[in-house]
């Protein structure tokens, strides 16, 4: 089997304006590439650019998947390792263009052997997946009025964004806590917003709150602090930004720095690495989660394949989708039965583009 050409779209996506730490985003800015070889079977792939945390724009990617597409050209799809080998001998970095690629080489393969993906990857039987569902940064009260209206709607696990100031970050939570009442799981999500001391005060003040994890209270360059916080810290602490790789998932875990690691295709590059940060983690007893930037629900449904596909993927943050996109321009796909990440059937990932959407997309064939 031969890669004969490779359509490349601009995939933008408009959403409800959404607050992290870092920024505000009102459209997801993805791009979408289709692998189409000699023997008539395709592979879709899908990224979302987030360039506060990864450095990459949708018109780096869009651009950086033209050159690619010309290094894979009539070369052999289903030598996964060897095509993102050269993508990585071409450039460094660059994961979350990488990662649209590798998933469209994974569903390639996976259709050529006539599996869903999570088979293909070693899943044996689909599990339940329920997604939490995320509150962006807002006024307290505001969040709290919002935390009840998903716990009406039946939501289990709320995830807070936070980051901003400490002490506003605590009456967020004390709010949040108050207002659902004890049963209601929540998760914390500082996306690098605080300093180290910030850190300490927030996590000690808020322990109170029976918080499950916070994710990445740190920047990355402060991660020679993560081991003393995580030994003072009543909430357990999930590596998010500070791994973007197996190596750097050892570093940290080793060094023990985190409880838990988030694994994203966007930071690993795709299915390949995200499967050996799995690996790596599960040697060291550390469960990971399964998150995502701010895909459609055809990246989705590779994210469902992969945290189907391992057991030590136990949690599971995907969301965004549901609470944030004003349209679904995909076909097929995981479906929300509730909060609960439904596979679909069939081989590959299961999920294509709507043909009427992808013809108002900037579009490239190489």
């Amino acid at each position: 089997m031969k890669i004969t050409h490779i359509d490349i779209y601009r995939y933008s996506i408009p959403m409800h304006p959404f607050t992290i730490a870092t920024s505000t985003m009102d459209a997801a800015q993805n791009t979408l590439v289709r692998v189409h070889t000699d023997e008539g079977i395709t592979g879709i792939g899908e990224c979302s650019a987030f360039p506060m945390i990864l450095g990459e724009t949708q018109s780096t990617c869009f651009v950086m998947a033209q050159d690619f597409a010309r290094l894979w050209k009539g070369k052999d799809p289903m030598d996964i390792s060897a095509r993102m080998n050269e993508l990585h001998l071409f450039t460094a970095g660059n994961a979350t263009i990488k990662s649209a690629f590798d998933m469209a080489l994974f569903d390639i393969s996976a259709k050529t052997a006539g599996l869903p993906l999570y088979r293909f990857l070693g899943g044996r039987e689909k599990k339940a997946l329920e997604t939490d569902l995320t509150i962006g940064i807002g006024a307290p009260a505001k969040m709290a009025e919002q935390a009840k209206e998903y716990i009406a709607k039946g939501v289990r696990i709320i995830k807070i964004k936070l980051g901003k100031d400490p002490k506003e970050d605590i009456e967020r939570v004390h709010r949040i806590r108050e207002a659902v009442g004890p049963a209601i799981g929540l998760r914390i999500d500082a996306n690098q917003g605080w300093d180290p001391d910030g850190a300490k005060f927030a996590l000690t003040a808020m322990g109170k709150y029976n918080i499950e994890f916070c994710e990445q209270p740190m920047r990355r360059y402060n991660d020679h602090f993560l081991p003393s916080l995580k030994k003072i810290s009543p909430i357990p602490i999930m590596a998010d930004e500070s791994v973007f790789d197996h190596y750097d998932a050892i570093r940290i875990i080793e060094a023990g720095g985190c409880s838990y690691v988030n694994i994203k295709f966007a930071k690993s590059g795709g299915i390949m690495e995200a499967r050996a940060i799995n690996q790596a983690c599960e040697a060291r007893n550390t469960p990971c989660m399964m998150g995502g930037m701010l895909e459609s629900r055809i990246a989705l449904s590779a994210f469902a394949h992969f945290a189907t596909a391992f057991d030590n993927v136990k949690f599971y943050d995907m969301d965004t989708c549901m609470m944030g996109h004003k349209l679904d321009p995909v076909i097929g796909g995981v479906r929300y039965n509730g909060f609960m990440v439904e596979l679909p059937e069939g081989p590959g990932i299961g999920a294509d583009a709507d043909p009427a959407f992808l013809g108002q997309c900037e579009m490239m064939s190489i």
